[in-house]
């Protein structure tokens, strides 16, 4: 099966699920907060906070997709299969996002609403480390181009992310804040492509 369905649908499905962040920002009604509008905006900093942050990482894991589809020549079932898997956990971000969100200055209940957010966020990673490992597997389906340390490489740089996330989940335990911090410097890691990639695209 060529890879054309494959990618149509993933970008249909993570533009969706991207989009959706933007309901969490809502117009604040008049008169709820007693220091007008400004307060009331203000009041709305951690959805401003989910939204900049869950964009940027539903971004990068687009632009990372788009980089692995590139190196497919063709897919089977089982990618098949894996790949819903991975939109599945992509699709679930905009709920996680607007939990930890909402509990932000909840107190205790804060940590429990970023580590389940973090804990999404791992469980995406590990997808993407499946992916990369089945390819490593079955190079048959990777363009000629592609260089044949490609999957090896992918892989290692992958596993930084699931790593990273189940750490900020253990942390979000002891600081909500902290464990936001450290999801937003994995979307950062995750920013330049790997080194086969951009040997693809050039």
């Amino acid at each position: 099966m060529n890879t054309g369905r494959l990618e149509a649908f993933s970008d249909g499905v993570i533009a969706i699920a991207i989009t959706l962040l933007v309901l969490d920002l809502k117009v604040p009604e008049v008169g709820a907060e007693g220091g007008g509008l400004a307060a009331a905006l203000r009041a709305q900093w951690p959805a401003y906070l989910g939204y900049v942050t869950s964009f940027a990482t539903i971004g990068i894991m687009w632009v990372n997709h788009h980089a692995l589809v590139r190196f497919l020549a063709r897919v089977d079932r089982t990618l098949l299969y894996a790949n819903l898997a991975l939109l599945f956990g992509i699709v679930t971000l905009p709920f996680t996002t607007s939990l930890a969100a909402k509990w932000l200055r909840a107190g205790d209940s804060a940590h429990l609403a970023v580590a389940v957010y973090c804990a999404s966020l791992t469980a995406i990673g590990l997808l993407f480390v499946a992916l990369w490992a089945y390819l490593g597997r079955h190079p048959d389906l990777l363009v000629a181009a592609a260089p044949p340390s490609t999957p090896r490489r992918a892989l290692r740089r992958s596993v930084v992310g699931p790593l990273a996330y189940a750490l900020a989940t253990a942390l979000a335990l002891v600081s909500a804040v902290a464990a936001i911090v450290v999801c937003t410097l994995v979307a950062a890691y995750f920013v330049r492509p790997s080194r086969g990639a951009a040997e693809l695209t050039e």
